[in-house]
């Protein structure tokens, strides 16, 4: 079958898909009607996050039969409108789980200890040990905003720094004992009673702009917020409000609402540590990212080839 490679995927995957005798299709930038005629004669299109399948390029791709993405979350592919033309959609969430609890713990650490200012004021010819004092995470309080995966991964870790996680994720009742997390708590329990709120959920229609004005006057003054997940969980206009007034202590944000942001005014703010959506941008995650996606998508192709 003739499959399309429309963002950047592991070279070792895209080998697996020619070696199983599939012709590939590599392509960058395409989207919209140039999207709709390259898809012309494919019957699999693989993503990552960048190529916009949206409702319009899934109806006017008359051949395609499935999409798989390599990475976590479907927000850039038009799942419903998928489903309504028999159309297959599949993804990989687990392939990024560790990328991104470390880099949760990267931007606390580097946060609480300032380490990008201090190594920037050390570099200017500057030795200033008192102004730079920080922040131990042992003995905080971190909430969790969603605990499948991902969440997981991050209390795994956080326990291994001493510090005390709760979680709340209205589609778990229950988790394992062994990873000692406290929970499940409402949001507006999780948000009043946590030193640091780190979010790991999708980006719904339910989740957009969960964070808003009302969950931020919730927090403590001195707390953190860590988005590491999508762009868009966040209302980004109240969370400025919230850094500037002096309600929240400081925001640490790997993801946007638009991407890239430009010229936005949170990262003209000294209380936000921000990132370019760095979360699976490791080789082993890029790499777990592309082999499972070709897996899923060979072995969703040749159960298509067997119903012929």
């Amino acid at each position: 079958m003739k499959i399309m490679v429309s963002d950047p995927i592991d070279k070792a995957a895209v080998a697996r898909l020619r070696a199983a005798g599939h012709e590939v299709v590599e392509t960058q930038g395409l989207n919209g009607p140039a999207l709709i005629a390259a898809l012309a004669g494919c019957a699999a299109l693989l993503v990552r996050g960048a190529t916009k399948v949206t409702g319009e390029v899934v109806r006017g791709a008359d051949d395609l039969r499935v999409v798989v993405r390599a990475g976590t979350g479907l927000d850039n592919v038009d799942a419903e409108a998928a489903k309504a033309r028999g159309i297959v959609v599949l993804n990989t969430p687990g392939a990024n789980r560790v990328s991104v609890a470390e880099l949760v713990f990267g931007l606390l650490i580097a946060f609480e200890r300032h380490i990008v200012p201090a190594g920037g004021a050390l570099r200017g010819g500057s030795w200033e040990r008192t102004r730079y004092a920080g922040r131990e995470l042992a003995g905080r309080r971190l909430g969790l905003i969603g605990f499948g995966r991902i969440g997981r991964e991050v209390a795994t870790r956080a326990r291994a720094f001493d510090m005390t996680v709760a979680a709340h994720d209205p589609l778990i009742t229950s988790w394992p004992a062994a990873l000692d997390v406290q929970g499940p708590l409402s949001l507006d329990e999780l948000l009043a009673s946590s030193d640091i709120v780190s979010l790991h959920v999708p980006l719904t229609a339910q989740t957009k702009n969960m964070i808003g004005e009302r969950e931020l006057a919730l927090m403590r003054a001195d707390a953190l917020l860590v988005n590491a997940a999508r762009g868009g969980l966040i209302d980004e206009v109240a969370l400025e409000a919230a850094l500037v007034n002096g309600r929240l202590r400081g925001a640490l944000l790997d993801v946007f609402a638009s991407e890239p942001p430009g010229n936005h005014p949170l990262l003209a703010l000294p209380n936000v540590l921000a990132t370019p959506h760095l979360g699976a941008s490791t080789d082993a995650a890029q790499g777990r990212a592309g082999d499972e996606a070709v897996t899923l998508l060979l072995e969703t192709l040749a159960g298509l080839e067997a119903r012929r």
